[in-house]
Order: C-alpha cells, then sequence, then structure tokens
C-alpha cells in the first residue's frame, strides 16, 4: 500500500474512532491516548493527522454536522415540495435524522465542551453550530408547515425544539408506554413540545 492511502486510511481511522469517543462520553471524558489506541497508533503518530485533541474534536463536529445539515435539508425540501404535510411526522423526520447521527444530545455535547476550548476554536464550533443545525432548522421552521405563536420566529422555535430533545437521548427518563417504539416516543414528545401538556379553558 502506497503512503499516501495508508495515510488516508490512519486519518479516516481516527475520524472514526474520535467521533465514537467524543459523541458518546463527551469532550472532556475522551482521551487522545484512548482514540490511538482504538486507532493502533502512538500519539505521536494521531499528532502527525491532527495538531491537538480540540483540532480532532473540530473535524468530528464538521462531518457530523454536515450529515445532520444534509438530513435535515432534505426533510426541508419534502415540506417544500408537499411531500411532507403533517407537522408532527416532518418534525420526526428531522428529530430521527438528529437521532441517527447524535448518539447523545447534540446540545449537550457541543455545549459541554465550549468552556474547555480555546478561544478560535469556540468560535469555529460556535459557526459550525450555527451552519450545521440552527440555520437548518429554522430554515424548516420558515415553511411554515408548523405554525408558530406570533410572538415567536424561526431561529427560537429551532433553539427551543433542540433543546427539548434530551430526553430521547437517555434512558433515564422514557417518553410515552413503556413499549412506545423510538418514533412513537419521537411523535409523543414533538406533541408535547409543539402544543404543551394543557388544555386551554
Amino acid at each position: 500500500m502506497k503512503r499516501k492511502e495508508q495515510l488516508t486510511q490512519t486519518h479516516t481511522a481516527i475520524l472514526a474512532a474520535a467521533r465514537q469517543q467524543f459523541l458518546t462520553l463527551g469532550y472532556q471524558a475522551t482521551s487522545t491516548r484512548e482514540i490511538a489506541r482504538q486507532v493502533g497508533i502512538t500519539q505521536p503518530a494521531l499528532y502527525h493527522h491532527f495538531s491537538d485533541k480540540e483540532a480532532i474534536f473540530l473535524a468530528v463536529v464538521a462531518e457530523v454536522g454536515a450529515e445532520a445539515q444534509q438530513g435535515i435539508n432534505q426533510v426541508t425540501a419534502q415540506v417544500k415540495a408537499g411531500e411532507q404535510t403533517d407537522p408532527v411526522e416532518a418534525l420526526a423526520a428531522v428529530t430521527e435524522v438528529l437521532l441517527t447521527v447524535h448518539p447523545r444530545d447534540v446540545f449537550t455535547v457541543l455545549h459541554g465542551s465550549f468552556r474547555f476550548l480555546q478561544p478560535d476554536n469556540r468560535h469555529q464550533l460556535g459557526g459550525l453550530f450555527m451552519t450545521d443545525y440552527m440555520r437548518p432548522l429554522a430554515a424548516f421552521f420558515d415553511q411554515g408547515l408548523v405554525t408558530l405563536r406570533p410572538e415567536l420566529d424561526a431561529q427560537e422555535a429551532a433553539s427551543f425544539y433542540l433543546t427539548s430533545l434530551s430526553p430521547l437521548f437517555n434512558n433515564f427518563h422514557h417518553v410515552g408506554p413503556a413499549d412506545a417504539s423510538q418514533h412513537q416516543q419521537v411523535v409523543t414528545l414533538l406533541q408535547l413540545i409543539l402544543y404543551g401538556i394543557a388544555v386551554k379553558k
């Protein structure tokens, strides 16, 4: 195997191992030593590909965010084309995109890392969060399929929606009946997010 191909394979393996670690354990609990061990290389070899732990984390966030953005945009395009007409089911499709690429709550993972990063990297992380999550979600809400309260704009709706998904990412809280499928849990939570828990008298 050529040297260039070996480097490419190692780079890909580092990102795969880092993705599993960062998204499952979070930034602080992940170590470059463990990433290197999983790949079967030394830490100095790992640093040949990435300058430090923060650089690896940002590369993982960029990769995962691109997948999330693509999936959210696909659902938004279906709404725009009239292929998705039920607000709960359309938002469920968006939610299932996030559940597919994130084993843990996206908001917790990204914001939990913020205080450990250098200022330049915080800025870069904030940019990725806006580009890959907030703007695509706001574009979804901008389609008008979900009727927002007059005082809310699409950006505020996107932020509230994203921060309300945590029950789906842990076993401590269970949404809906005990035997509910993941899709049923998603739909139940979204009905609560969109319509609340009380009936107006």
